[in-house]
C-alpha cells in the first residue's frame, strides 16, 4: 500500500507538471464560466417575462386586490427565481462533475485534503442568499403590518356563530360610533362594500368563539378572537373593483362551511352614495341598488342549514323506521 500511495503521488505530480495541464485548467474555467453565464441568462430571461402568469405564480394565488397583496406576490416570485438561478447553477456543477470526472480505469485520482475556493463558496453563498431574502422578506412584512394613525375607513368586523356583522365607524378603537351597520343571516349574504383608492382598517372582534376573516384576493387572513382583543389591520388601498367571496378560514364549528360574506369594492363615489343611504335608513340591498350594483351576493349564496324538523327523529321518519 504504500508503494502504491508513493506510485499515485508521483504520477499525480508528473500529470501536474505536463504541458497539457494549464489547457485543462483553463477548459475548466471556462466550463465554469460558461455555467455562471448561463445562469445570469437564464436569470435576466426570467425577469424580463410575466414569470407568475407563465407558471401559475409558482402555487401561490394570482389576482390580489390590494397593494399589499401584490407587493407579497412579487416577493414570492422574486424568491422562485432566485431558488431558480440557484438551483440551475447547482445542477449544471453536478452534472459537470458526473461527466468530468467519470473514472478513466483504475488510476486512483488526485488526493486533496480541501479545496478552499469550493469552501469558501459553499459557506458565503448560502448567507448571501439567506441574507437578501431576509432583508426584502423584513420590508414586505413591515409594509404589510403598517398601521396609519388617520385610515379613510374603518370597518369594524363582527364574528358570531355561523355570521358576519360588518360595522362602519366614525373612528378608531371600541369607543367610536357605528354610522352604518350590514348584519348578515342565514337567508341572505352579508355584502361588505369598500371603496377603491383609499386606506382602510379592520378591527376585528368576535362574539362567542374565535373566527378568521378571509378575502382570498387579499392574500391575508386574520384571526377575529373574542373579549377584549381587537385584531386590526389595514390595507393602503384596494385598486381592483368587484365582487369577492369571503369565507371564515378558522374551524368554528358546526355551521362554519356556512359563515360566507361577499366583499364588494366601488368606486369612492359609489361608496359615499352607498353610506349616504344606509345613513338614511335604507337597506344594504336598497342602498346597493342606488348605486347601480347586485342588491345580493353573486359569488356565494346562503346555504340550506337544514333546521328543520327533519334534523331531528320525528313521527314519520320513526314510524318509517319502525315498518322496516
Amino acid at each position: 500500500m504504500v508503494a502504491r500511495s508513493s506510485e499515485v503521488r508521483s504520477t499525480a505530480v508528473r500529470h501536474s507538471a505536463s504541458p497539457g495541464a494549464g489547457g485543462r485548467r483553463g477548459r475548466s474555467a471556462g466550463r465554469l464560466a460558461g455555467l455562471g453565464l448561463g445562469a445570469a441568462a437564464t436569470l435576466v430571461l426570467l425577469t424580463g417575462c410575466d414569470v407568475g402568469a407563465a407558471f401559475g405564480g409558482f402555487g401561490w394565488p394570482e389576482g390580489g386586490i390590494s397593494a399589499e397583496s401584490r407587493r407579497m406576490y412579487d416577493l414570492w416570485i422574486a424568491s422562485c427565481i432566485a431558488a431558480l438561478a440557484v438551483g440551475v447553477f447547482v445542477w449544471g456543477l453536478i452534472f459537470w462533475c458526473i461527466v468530468r470526472y467519470r473514472k478513466r480505469g483504475n488510476e486512483l485520482p488526485v488526493q486533496t485534503r480541501f479545496n478552499m475556493p469550493m469552501e469558501f463558496l459553499y459557506t458565503i453563498a448560502p448567507i448571501l442568499v439567506v441574507s437578501v431574502l431576509f432583508y426584502y422578506t423584513a420590508i414586505v412584512q413591515t409594509d404589510v403590518e403598517r398601521r396609519t394613525p388617520n385610515p379613510d375607513v374603518v370597518v369594524e368586523v363582527v364574528a358570531f356563530k355561523w355570521n358576519w356583522q360588518f360595522n362602519y365607524r366614525d373612528g378608531l378603537g371600541k369607543d367610536a360610533n357605528t354610522v352604518a351597520s350590514v348584519l348578515g343571516t342565514s337567508e341572505v349574504i352579508p355584502v361588505l362594500v369598500l371603496p377603491t383608492g383609499r386606506s382602510i382598517r379592520f378591527e376585528e372582534t368576535s362574539k362567542d368563539v374565535i373566527h378568521s376573516f378571509w378575502v382570498p384576493e387579499l392574500l391575508f387572513k386574520r384571526d377575529v378572537m373574542p373579549g377584549n382583543v381587537r385584531n386590526e389591520f389595514e390595507v393602503s388601498e384596494l385598486v381592483a373593483e368587484g365582487a369577492y367571496v369571503g369565507r371564515c378560514a378558522e374551524l368554528c364549528g358546526s355551521y362554519h362551511a356556512f359563515m360566507n360574506f361577499e366583499l364588494r369594492v366601488v368606486s369612492p363615489q359609489e361608496y359615499d352614495q352607498f353610506l349616504a343611504a344606509k345613513r338614511d335608513g335604507r337597506s344594504t340591498q336598497e342602498a346597493l341598488e342606488a348605486i347601480g350594483e347586485e342588491p345580493y351576493a353573486t359569488t356565494t349564496r346562503p346555504f340550506d342549514t337544514r333546521r328543520t324538523g327533519s334534523n331531528f327523529n320525528n313521527a314519520s321518519d320513526a314510524s318509517a323506521g319502525a315498518g322496516r
